[in-house]
């Protein structure tokens, strides 16, 4: 019971995060960031978006970590994909100021994340891919990410201002700042 809600709230939060961000016209790093991107570029549905780019890693994700944070990961992608696109309709933001929408929205979806940590479970996406790569390869988890963040990213000029690429990276830095600050391995682990 304490997983299932950890996953139903941590996937709310993160929604309305995305709503946030979305509101601003802004994006972010992994997986999120490329479903941002796709779009913006295409004026397909992002929910859709971020459901289909996440399947490729559920393998890499069984494989890893094991069936049951596979399972709950999957179910936070695909709760966070409908409600992302649902949400909106529901909650109709006007002259969302950039700036607001990258502290606020960071905030909120970090702390949807940690809900989701605690639990053993994520968004899926590019983590699971560079814990993949760090044990098969020996490449860092941390750079990997890093590098699939600046890559997400540089790909965010063909559709963004140079104003809203820096307002996304202080939204990431808010997210990832909180997360580090907050979430350790040795505490607040559901049991």
């Amino acid at each position: 019971m304490e997983d299932a809600q950890a996953v139903i709230a941590g996937s709310m939060l993160v929604s309305l995060g995305v709503v946030l961000l979305s509101g601003g016209g802004l994006l972010t790093g992994g997986v999120v960031g490329v479903a941002f991107l796709l779009h913006y570029a295409t004026g397909l549905s992002f929910g859709l978006l971020f459901f289909l780019a996440n399947l490729p890693f559920y393998y890499i994700a069984l494989r890893r970590l094991g069936l049951a944070f596979t399972v709950k990961t999957f179910c936070a992608v695909a709760l966070t994909s409908v409600l992302s696109e649902y949400l909106p309709h529901l909650i109709v933001l006007q002259n969302v100021n950039p700036i607001i929408a990258a502290l606020f929205g960071g905030l909120t979806v970090a702390a949807g994340m940690l809900a989701l940590f605690r639990h053993r479970a994520s968004l899926g996406g590019f983590g699971i891919l560079a814990l993949y790569l760090q044990d098969r390869f020996g490449i860092r988890a941390g750079l990997a990410q890093l590098a699939f963040d600046c890559t997400v990213l540089i790909c965010a000029f063909f559709v963004a201002t140079p104003f809203i690429i820096l307002c996304s990276i202080l939204g990431a830095l808010v997210m990832n700042l909180v997360i580090a600050v907050n979430h350790r391995n040795d505490r607040y682990i559901a049991m």
